[in-house]
């Protein structure tokens, strides 16, 4: 009995130890996250990738922070005298950009300190966890370019649609100059707002132009669902109004708005996940449209369905190294083998989110619209 006691004694207190070694393997330098509200200093994050939240419910019993920060079931938040609930994540978050919302004794919240984000089919709160590679869709003193909003008429769908355009710096100064187009997908569960606003692709285009580094080129972003679909239900999709949305009603209304060059050789497709899948199937339907292909985490393409069909100039295919890059691989070696101009690139120690596909972006936009 004795030796039981002391058994559980030494466990416990090499657990403590342990508890207490890892808290103090924590940095305390943590820092309200680059997408809190104006003022507020919650959520924070640290140099190690570590997230720390703070929510205010003193009526409370229990808070936690979604799924998917900090392990299976997420972080359980602890209450404090004063009201509080705080706690951090039990381990370091991948760089880059990331979802979240709160659980407040059963009933889903987001987080008041923190800006929101359409994903899940729904706003959710954003946190971003600084990238060591950050500088490619950092804001910086360069020439910017514009995203603006434009509603245009769909008479498959009998409504007004909406896109957004990024058109590049110096757009509105020659009148003369005409643009290649890229035609980028967002999602499942997002919208058109998400590369802009989660995945900084106008920052990526004004940082790569700046440095010399692309042709410049127009970006048209549209809401990629036109029969909703509940999760888990992606088979219900149907391809084919939003392909009459996309290649009939959108092409045609930027081509006759904005200054384009407007043919096949000079109009791209891509997108991440679903609006991989769209890319794929679209571009397969209508080759005559794109000459350029990109699947940013949403599959792949295999010789046989590109046989006898209007050859690409491109494709691209990519995804994060936590996904499964071994396909990724093995599709590229058919291509090359088959004769198509294939490149793939992989993202190191991401998974299935925005820092994949902004690296994705900022890699695929060099090589588009060059002769």
């Amino acid at each position: 009995m004795i030796s039981r006691l002391k058994q559980i004694l030494l466990f416990s207190l090499a657990a403590l130890a342990g508890n207490t070694c890892m808290s103090q393997d924590i940095k305390e330098d943590f820092k309200p996250s680059v997408l809190n509200q104006p003022g507020q200093p919650y959520p924070q994050v640290n140099s190690q990738g570590y997230a720390r939240f703070r929510i205010l419910a003193p009526r409370a019993d229990s808070v936690r922070v979604s799924l998917g920060l900090g392990g299976k079931g997420g972080t359980l938040l602890t209450k404090g005298e004063d009201g509080f609930f705080t706690g951090t994540t039990a381990g370091q978050m991948d760089e880059g950009f990331h979802y979240y919302h709160v659980t407040i004794d059963g009933g889903v919240f987001n987080d008041p300190g923190t800006l929101n984000f359409y994903g899940s089919v729904r706003w959710e709160s954003g946190i971003e966890i600084p990238a060591h590679d950050q500088d490619f869709y950092a804001l910086k003193d360069v020439p910017h370019g514009n995203v603006v909003q434009v509603l245009f008429p769909s008479k498959s769908t009998n409504t007004s649609r909406r896109a957004f355009v990024y058109t590049p710096p110096g757009y509105s100064k020659d009148a003369n100059k005409r643009y290649p187009v890229l035609y980028l997908q967002h999602g499942w569960g997002e919208d058109e707002t998400a590369w802009s606003n989660q995945g900084h692709a106008n920052l990526i285009m004004d940082n790569l132009i700046a440095d010399a580094k692309i042709k410049p080129f127009i970006i048209v972003m549209t809401y990629g669902i036109t029969n909703e679909v509940r999760f888990g239900h992606m088979r219900e999709f149907k391809i084919d109004t939003f392909q009459t949305v996309l290649t009939e009603e959108l092409i045609p209304y930027i081509d006759a708005h904005f200054r384009t060059l407007a043919n096949r050789e000079n109009r791209a497709m891509a997108g991440l996940s679903m609006g991989g899948m769209e890319t794929h199937t679209i571009t397969l339907n209508r080759p005559e449209v794109f000459s350029q292909y990109a699947l940013l985490s949403g599959g792949l393409y295999t010789p046989e369905e590109l046989k006898d069909k209007t050859k690409p100039k491109l494709i691209f295919i990519s995804c994060g190294s936590r996904e499964n890059p071994d396909r990724v691989k093995q599709a590229t070696d058919a291509l090359k083998q088959a004769g198509y101009n294939v490149v793939s690139f992989v993202s190191e120690n991401t998974a299935h989110e925005f820092l994949t596909w902004r690296r994705s972006l900022y890699q695929l936009a060099p090589l588009l619209f060059q002769n």
